[in-house]
């Protein structure tokens, strides 16, 4: 028998699956947006949050582009040779100075003045309802978090793992190619060379944890920044938000965790995070890119041992490139 039409009323759970097979799917968040008489609410009543009361401009998109381009043409920026700089030319002095300037240097520990202009082209601008902060299709983070994906990479026979072991503990009176024909270092390459240019500079960061018993939901979300000089901490993490506040079960979670994160120089003991790429840094860093070019079947990798920052994406771009460069195999 042959079909000649097909009415399909209501995809549902099951047609929606379906479906998928024969297209993609948009990467669309429904959202509602006040117009009208609740737009004129909110301009007279303003919003409240965090017990605190905001008045709101609304503009349209070409209203906003409109007052963004005139700031930025004002500043007269053409090459931007610092972060304020290209801040100030990309999105004008309100935003600079409303949202990037104090967070910035709370973040980094200096002025915007003497930090490099390509750190801020990390932060898109829409002129839309999408607050998310990066522009990938796909957005995510790995269920149940990075640590199972690292128990299962490493659990592998012909692997050991070191725990509580410095790298100078594991070659002491010895060669690396005791132990392996090449070496991928991920330290700090200042260390590796035993600090003989000097020390490069580095942030970390501090967490203060806290168990909230009874309290279910404390910010509504997985990350909170706080951009005003004026509150110490960078951000806000609330954990059981990275996993929709569900356990293991799937059932709500009664309690929460969150931990407060404050951005400060590094120093001796402390774990190193970011690279500070200042001119001093940068051209520190180059003296020792070229002797770590001396060092053969040796390869140096990641945030420290690269002296640059990454985000967790590009930085596991870097690594599947590696692979490729090395080994020659394509691991996407």
């Amino acid at each position: 028998m042959q079909i000649k039409n097909v009415a399909l009323i209501g995809a549902g759970a099951v047609g929606a699956y379906f479906i998928y097979g024969f297209s993609g799917l948009e990467n669309l968040s429904f959202c509602v947006v006040a117009e009208g008489e609740s737009a004129e609410k909110i301009k007279t009543d303003g919003v409240i949050i965090n017990e605190k009361t905001y008045h709101p401009v609304i503009k349209t998109p070409e209203e906003a582009k409109a007052i963004i381009e005139k700031q930025r043409q004002a500043e007269g920026i053409s090459e931007p040779k610092n972060l304020e700089e290209q801040a100030l030319s990309l999105v004008g002095r309100d935003i600079y100075e409303k949202l990037i300037k104090e967070y910035t240097q709370k973040q980094w520990g200096r002025e915007c003045k003497d930090l490099p202009s390509f750190i801020i082209k990390r932060l898109p601008v829409r002129f839309i309802y999408d607050n998310n902060y990066f522009n990938d299709i796909y957005q995510g983070i790995p269920i149940g978090g990075y640590t199972q994906i690292f128990e299962k990479l490493l659990d592998v026979d012909g692997i050991d793992v070191k725990l509580g072991t410095s790298f100078d503990e594991i070659v002491a009176g010895a060669s690396f190619k005791d132990i392996a024909d090449k070496l991928i270092y991920t330290g700090a390459i200042d260390e590796y060379f035993n600090f003989k240019l000097g020390k490069l500079d580095y942030r970390t960061v501090k967490f203060e944890t806290e168990v909230l018993e009874g309290v279910e939901n404390y910010q509504g979300n997985a990350v909170v920044n706080f951009t005003s000089a004026d509150v110490p901490y960078t951000r806000i993490i609330e954990h059981k938000h990275f996993e929709f506040a569900k356990d293991v079960h799937g059932n709500s979670i009664k309690d929460t965790i969150i931990s407060k994160e404050y951005s400060k120089e590094f120093e001796e003991g402390d774990e190193p995070y970011y690279p500070v790429n200042d001119d001093r840094n940068s051209q520190l860093f180059k003296s020792y890119e070229d002797l770590a070019k001396q060092e053969n079947d040796v390869i140096f990798a990641g945030r420290l041992g690269a002296y640059k920052y990454y985000d967790m994406a590009p930085c596991i771009e870097a690594a599947f490139e590696l692979v490729k460069q090395e080994i020659g195999v394509e691991c996407i």
